[in-house]
């Protein structure tokens, strides 16, 4: 008997984090003469349409790229049991892991670092590095003590499974109650759940793959309503046309990575197109959030430097985390791919690639 594990409640606590993440989004805010200025020469009828573009474009490249290793799981060669499968993680990890040290962690550093805010604390103290180092912390405690849970409940269940099986589903209550009792006293074994730790370790694998791709998804996600809420509430043409395509392609390559982890999760068809909806949909909202709040939000203002350089900074951690350690690690590792060099050789190539992709944006995103 297969037990089925849902964790369906976390990607409705990613939407409600999201929506507290909007209404973090600050009121106007008076400062000094170069903070939080708006620049009153922008055309912002001109802007306006580059942002709704902008909107169509980030929609389409961020439901494609996460789409396309979950829809290649019908194609034999994209299935993740093949060597091809691997050099895609690996440049996905890549793309990730550039994403959090090339571009979250440098914005994170010029929002904290603001002529803007108060020299005490935000310059006497390296906010950014530590609020990472927090983030990726309370990331391992989120992944270490939600795959013991679940494995843990599991096997619980398991356990008092094949109790049932081995009681030939004969006697009272009362006697499959003492069967339970005898048999965790003398541990006995039969040949009914000879295959339990088979089951459980590919039970294991996929509740510990379900938790990756949903921590990863609330790292992107956060960053994601920032960068979408900072293009829509911009009025300058000149910053909103290299946004538009470089933020297309930075949502395509990170779509990649987090389909991947989709697919390989093997959610039930709804949750998948729950999460695959809500990342694409994300910076979008961003977007027409920035939009609506354009004449009042500044940037600049101190409010807003601190909480965008606090979540970009959690970002960060959360991503290059996840990249290093249960991408990279778990797959470099892996038995596999140690046995085979050309294996090997492809996933670093990948890999490097993706990271370079992704550190090119960086110019203009």
């Amino acid at each position: 008997m297969i037990t089925t594990i849902t964790i369906l409640p976390f990607s409705y606590n990613l939407i409600i984090l999201s929506s507290l993440l909007l209404l973090l989004i600050p009121p106007p805010v008076s400062g000094a003469a170069d903070c939080g200025r708006q620049d009153d020469e922008a055309n912002n009828y001109e802007a306006l349409k580059f942002k709704l573009t902008a909107i169509a474009s980030i929609l389409g490249a961020g439901g494609i790229g996460v789409s396309l290793p979950i829809l290649g799981r019908r194609f034999q060669a994209l299935r993740p049991e093949n060597d091809i499968f691997f050099m895609i993680k690996a440049f996905a990890a890549g793309v990730i892991l550039a994403t959090g040290f090339v571009h979250i962690l440098p914005e994170a550093f010029r929002s904290l670092t603001s002529p803007c805010l108060s020299e005490h604390p935000w310059r006497k103290f390296p906010f950014v590095g530590f609020v990472a180092m927090v983030a990726a912390i309370g990331t391992l405690t989120v992944d270490t003590v939600a795959t013991s849970f679940y494995k843990s409940m599991h096997f619980s269940q398991s356990k008092l499974v094949n109790v049932d099986e081995e009681g030939g589903g004969g006697g009272d209550d009362h006697d499959g109650h003492v069967h339970v009792h005898t048999h965790a006293t003398h541990g006995h074994a039969h040949r009914a759940g000879a295959a339990v730790p088979s089951h459980d370790g590919n039970l294991s694998e996929l509740v510990r793959q379900r938790i990756i791709s949903q921590v990863l998804e609330l790292g992107i996600v956060v960053h994601s309503v920032i960068i979408g809420v900072s293009l829509g509430a911009s009025q300058s043409v000149d910053t909103i046309k290299p946004l538009l395509v470089a933020l297309s392609f930075h949502q395509f390559f990170e779509g990649m990575g987090l389909g991947g982890c989709i697919s390989q999760a093997k959610f039930k068809s709804l949750t998948t197109m729950m999460m695959m909806l809500f990342f694409s949909l994300t910076t979008p909202i961003g977007i027409g959030v920035g939009i609506g709040i354009s004449s009042v939000y500044k940037e600049d203002s101190p409010k807003a430097l601190i909480i965008e350089g606090i979540f970009n900074s959690a970002s960060a951690g959360i991503l290059v985390y996840m990249a290093l350690v249960d991408l990279l690690a778990a797959d470099f590792m892996n038995p596999r791919m140690q046995s085979n060099v050309r294996l090997q050789i492809g996933a670093h190539i990948s890999l490097l690639l993706g990271a370079g992709c992704m550190s090119v944006l960086a110019k203009w995103a």
